[in-house]
C-alpha cells in the first residue's frame, strides 16, 4: 500500500462574481514511502490548494485522500487534526513561525500537538539544522535562512510518514535556498519521511531525479492553463 493515494480528487471555489471554478481535478496520484518527488507548478495550477487538502487543513468536493491508511477526506475535522499531528510535517514558504516565541519554544509547539514535546529531541533537531548555539533566539533575531530552518526542524519534530514543503525556498537567495533544499533532503532521508515538494522555481526542480509536472496530475489545469 503506497503512503498517500489519491482518488478522483476535486476542489472547487466560488469567484467573486458568483461563477463556480475547479481548482483541482486530479483523477489519480500516488506517493510511495520515503519518496522525494517534487512537483512543478506556477501560480494558480493548484499546488497549495492540492497540499492543503493532503494534509487536512482544507477538504476536497469530492474524492479520495488516503494517508497511511486513513482516509483525510472523509474523516471529521478532529479527526484529520490527530491525523495530520501524527503524520504530516508542513514547511511553508512564509516559514509561519511564532514571532513571540524562541526557536526551541516554536520547535516544541509543533510537539505538542503530537505524542508530546521530547526536549532532547528539540534540542538534537536544532542542532541537526545548524542552529545549536541560536536556540533561545526570537524569529526576529534571525535570518531568513535560519527561520527556514527552524521551520524545517518544527516539521521533522512529531517524526511524521510524509513532510510537504509548499515553495519551501521562495523567500530565499540562491545559495540559501540551495542549501535549505539540500538540508530537507537530507532531514527526510534520514527520518525515512516521505517529501513532497511543489516549486516553480527550477534550479530547486533541478535537485530532484523525481519531478512531474502538476499540469500532468491536475486536470483543471489541462483544460485551462493557467
Amino acid at each position: 500500500m503506497p503512503l498517500l493515494a489519491i482518488e478522483n480528487l476535486r476542489k472547487t471555489y466560488r469567484t467573486p462574481d458568483g461563477e463556480t471554478q475547479v481548482v483541482l481535478d486530479v483523477p489519480g496520484f500516488v506517493l510511495e514511502e520515503k519518496q522525494q518527488l517534487a512537483l512543478r507548478g506556477t501560480s494558480g495550477t493548484g499546488k497549495t490548494t492540492l497540499l492543503n487538502c493532503i494534509a487536512g487543513i482544507l477538504s476536497p468536493d469530492s474524492g479520495r485522500i488516503t494517508l497511511a491508511g486513513h482516509d483525510m477526506a472523509r474523516s471529521s475535522e478532529g479527526q484529520r487534526d490527530l491525523l495530520r499531528a501524527e503524520n504530516i510535517g508542513y514547511i511553508f514558504q512564509t516559514f509561519n513561525l511564532l514571532q513571540g516565541y524562541t526557536c526551541q519554544e516554536n520547535v516544541m509547539l509543533g510537539m505538542s500537538f503530537g505524542k508530546g514535546v521530547d526536549h532532547d529531541y528539540v534540542r538534537h533537531l536544532l542542532s541537526r539544522v545548524g542552529l545549536n548555539d541560536r536556540l533561545n533566539y526570537r524569529p526576529s533575531q534571525l535570518s531568513a535562512g535560519q527561520q527556514q530552518r527552524v521551520a524545517v526542524a518544527r516539521a521533522l519534530a512529531n517524526r511524521p510518514k510524509l513532510v510537504l514543503a509548499d515553495e519551501p525556498t521562495g523567500n530565499l537567495d540562491p545559495k540559501n535556498a540551495r542549501d535549505a533544499m539540500k538540508l530537507i533532503r537530507e532531514i527526510c532521508g534520514e527520518n525515512d519521511a516521505a517529501l513532497l515538494l511543489v516549486s516553480h522555481d527550477q534550479t530547486i526542480l533541478d535537485q530532484f531525479d523525481d519531478c512531474s509536472d502538476l499540469t500532468e496530475i491536475n486536470r483543471a489545469m489541462q483544460e485551462e492553463p493557467a
